[in-house]
């Protein structure tokens, strides 16, 4: 499953592409890859034809794309009205979104397909992509956010949320992430650390992945208790979650599946530079460079894996399991 890094980069690379222009046509190839969509194709297609990206926008894993009917005899540098509605896209497992010219021929696993206004040296199709079909689109209504701030990471910020976004908190990478309402939330339970930061409704965006990354930059173990965690322990963790996701998505994000795959089709190679999530058996390179012997080791989490550094990241006398 694509992780914060994944969506974000796929974010930055469309938004340059999408934003402004209008969608000139839609091809439902695929009626499975908008099950989500209750009013079926018809309706979808309806939805999207002649109207604007505004932008693109990210909360967490979730991304969308805010849409405004085109403004009559609007000119290329006019802003088009205020969006109503968005085109909400869940990647799932497998999901892509491709920029493509439309000489080159269909992908295999080809769902939509979307013929966008020209705009010189630009590909002029957007291809959702999808083999396994976990992922999908569909149209979804934009509400007002509760804090009155931007609904997530955009180009153009405006206080307004993607519906079924609505329920998450803010990522650590949104300029309005706020500290101050994380740790005193995070304080208010009593349970571990990493079952605390894969909550959505705390933070959003934190995988298993990142999870273990972070807690080893803060030199935390997963099971740390959150109602004894200390202000700058709180703050150490924060710096190590931001630290870790700018460098995945300098690289690109991680890719262990190689299906996942960034707006123009390249993966990403962050997998490279893991200090702890999946190095069980190999050094801890922070303790290695301190001329300290110790191995990360695994353990099982939640139906998943945490990886930690028996040494760095010592296991709590009082923790939460």
């Amino acid at each position: 499953m694509p992780e914060l890094p994944e969506v974000e980069v796929v974010r930055r690379g469309l938004v340059s592409w999408v934003r402004g222009r209008t969608i000139e046509s839609v091809d439902v190839l695929d009626p499975r890859s908008i099950r989500r969509h209750a009013l079926g194709t018809e309706d979808f297609i309806g939805n999207l034809e002649g109207a604007t990206v505004t932008d693109v926008v990210r909360r967490g894993k979730f991304l969308w794309l805010p849409l405004a009917d085109a403004t009559p005899d609007a000119g290329p540098g006019e802003t088009p009205r205020r969006p109503a509605v968005a085109l909400m896209a869940h990647l799932g497992m497998s999901g892509q979104l491709l920029m493509q010219d439309p000489e080159v021929p269909d992908e295999k696993h080809l769902k939509v397909r979307f013929r966008l206004s020209a705009r010189d040296g630009m590909p002029g199709e957007l291809r959702f992509v999808d083999q396994r079909i976990f992922g999908g689109l569909f149209v979804t209504a934009l509400v007002p956010t509760d804090d009155g701030g931007p609904g997530g990471l955009s180009e153009s910020p405006v206080p307004l949320i993607a519906e079924e976004a609505s329920h998450i908190a803010r990522d650590p990478l949104d300029p309005a992430f706020p500290f101050e309402l994380f740790y005193q939330r995070l304080r208010r339970r009593k349970t571990g650390l990493k079952r605390a930061l894969l909550d959505q409704g705390l933070v959003s965006g934190i995988g298993n992945i990142y999870a273990d990354e972070a807690l080893w930059r803060a030199k935390l173990h997963y099971a740390r208790p959150t109602d004894k965690l200390r202000r700058a322990d709180a703050e150490r963790l924060l710096a190590g979650i931001r630290e870790v996701m700018l460098d995945a998505l300098a690289a690109g994000g991680t890719s262990f599946d190689s299906l996942y795959v960034n707006v123009n089709g390249a993966s990403g190679y962050f997998d490279r530079s893991l200090n702890a999530y999946g190095r069980e058996g190999e050094p801890c390179r922070r303790c290695a460079e301190a001329g300290i012997h110790a191995t990360i080791r695994r353990e099982q989490f939640m139906n998943r894996s945490s990886h930690t550094c028996p040494v760095c990241q010592p296991r709590p006398r009082n923790g939460r399991w």
